[in-house]
């Protein structure tokens, strides 16, 4: 287990990076910040020799801080409630680059995890990389048939990296989640439990193989969206291969104007697929930046990497499809007892006060083009309703939610002028007649009843066990023990270098890596 002179010591190295950027000036200076928290992001920030003037550059300290701020940097972009607003939209710029591993390495690396030599599986690999990420980076290759694709190749050493600071991640958050208040609400520690699942995930490059797959059957029946091919046969735990895709980026507009492509179609298109993804499969790319698509001769849509995806259960989908719909129809009495039938209200609170709070978000919302929209006023009142309700952090909806933005933000590029609401309604609707409707609801009834027979002996099992249900969230992952610093032994010689460290601004930059936690 790595002591907590280790953690303090690499907390404070980060801290004193973010400090340079003025990324800790909103942790000091925000009321919801606590006391401890806050004096120790001053003292960060003294140390460091700046001021509270000038900008913050949250996506530049991560770049500088390293592979696994990086990847939580653009976890947090998710969670304007963690770090405001600001924060969260520079945070969505970070980019996932970092200079090239050289040719060579990345050769050993291939040879090594098959245990074969390299021109054995490949006729030839471009030396110059067309991608170098955190985690891995990609060349352009022949294969020995005579078939042009991507290999996608882990760093060599970029695991032990990524399990030694995430490891730090974790004692900072459950240090900072002990404080209570605000930063019990947020629950930071299960912030971070989930950043290190979905990391662990793209550790393992067949389980982003099996995932782009598995997508590719979702879509299968989408017109104008696709998903490239695996090569199972060069796919392993660190080597991905899957077919080379020629088109253009969807972020560059003028070479698709120059192409001939219907930007307003592909727009309505590129949403429409989120959608059916998300609502109707429960299974999305949770990572659909505009690195990420291209747009082919024909006017496809093809979707890369497939690190990070989202899953949704059947009821939570149901939830959303209707939370969606009451929105757009303006029926807030519903939305909000979708969120009492869920538990993402307490049921102290009143249905009707809930509904009037979301009138008040929604209706400017409206009938209005998304460029004449305060994406910043609309968060800003969503999170105050989250805190006046008491509504604590749904983890499983993190990933969507940061998708929707993504997805926002590209089809706005591609037409200023669509109205997300009026392309979302007739997909929901359907989708909602379909799943909710008097068949399914006979059919849903059935199944269910029948399950339910079958289940008798484990119902009445858990009966006798008071063995509490579970509302709309899944049940969360189990956290680790992390030993907290003022519950050790006191009498340890060691532990007033330790204490007097943690006051001196180690500890307290925890927030620091956790990319300004409540600013």
């Amino acid at each position: 287990m790595t002591r907590p002179a280790t953690h303090i010591w690499r907390l404070f190295l980060w801290g004193m990076t973010a400090a340079r950027h003025r990324a800790l000036v909103g942790i000091e200076t925000d009321p919801n910040t606590p006391a401890p928290v806050s004096r120790m992001a001053r003292l960060a920030r003294w140390a460091a020799l700046t001021s509270k003037a000038g900008q913050p550059d949250y996506a530049a300290a991560f770049q500088k801080i390293g592979p696994a701020a990086i990847k939580l940097g653009q976890s947090l972009a998710t969670r304007p409630d963690l770090v405001g607003e600001e924060a969260a939209h520079n945070l969505l710029a970070l980019q996932d680059s970092l200079p090239p591993v050289p040719f060579a390495a990345i050769e050993a690396e291939i040879a090594r995890s098959f245990d074969a030599p390299v021109a054995s599986l490949f006729a030839s690999i471009d030396p110059v990389p067309v991608g170098s990420a955190s985690i891995a980076q990609v060349h352009r290759a022949v294969t020995t048939e005579g078939r042009t694709v991507a290999i996608k190749v882990q760093r060599p050493g970029i695991r032990d990296k990524l399990a030694r600071d995430i490891a730090t991640y974790e004692w900072a958050a459950a240090h900072l989640e002990a404080m209570g208040g605000e930063a019990s609400r947020l629950r930071p520690r299960l912030t971070i439990a989930n950043f290190k699942r979905w990391t662990n995930r793209e550790l393992d490059l067949r389980r982003e193989a099996a995932s782009a797959s598995e997508l590719a059957d979702a879509m299968r029946g989408f017109d104008g969206y696709c998903i490239p091919t695996i090569d199972w046969d060069r796919t392993n735990g660190r080597v991905m291969t899957i077919e080379w895709i020629d088109g253009v980026k969807i972020s560059d507009r003028a070479a698709l104007i120059a192409a001939g492509h219907d930007l307003p179609a592909l727009a309505r298109r590129l949403v429409l697929a989120f959608l059916q993804q998300a609502i109707s499969a429960g299974f999305f790319h949770a990572d659909m930046h505009q690195g990420n698509l291209f747009v082919r001769a024909d006017g496809t849509i093809v979707a890369i990497d497939f690190g990070i995806m989202g899953r949704i259960d059947r009821r939570a989908r149901q939830w959303l499809a209707e939370i969606l719909y009451g929105l757009t129809t303006g029926n807030y009495k519903r939305v909000a007892e979708i969120h009492f039938e869920a538990q993402y209200v307490p049921a102290y609170h009143s249905v009707d006060e809930f509904a009037t709070a979301l009138r008040a978000v929604g209706e400017p919302m409206r009938g209005k083009p998304v460029s004449e929209l305060s994406v910043g006023q609309m968060l800003d009142g969503l999170f105050a309703i989250t805190r006046d309700f008491d509504m604590q952090t749904q983890p499983h909806l993190l990933l969507l939610q940061k998708t929707m933005v993504m997805v926002e933000g590209l089809a706005t590029s591609l037409d200023p002028s669509i109205n997300m609401w009026e392309v979302s309604a007739p997909f929901v609707r359907e989708w909602i007649r379909d799943e909710l409707g008097p068949e399914a609801a006979l059919a849903d009834r059935l199944r269910t009843d029948v399950e339910t027979l079958f289940r008798l002996p484990e119902l009445v099992r858990r009966i006798e066990e008071r063995y509490p249900a579970r509302g709309g969230a899944p049940e969360p992952p189990p956290l680790p023990v992390i030993p907290l610093m003022w519950e050790r032994s006191l009498g340890r010689p060691r532990w007033p270098g330790y204490l007097l460290a943690a006051v001196a601004g180690g500890a307290a930059v925890a927030a620091a890596s956790l990319g300004g936690l409540l600013t």
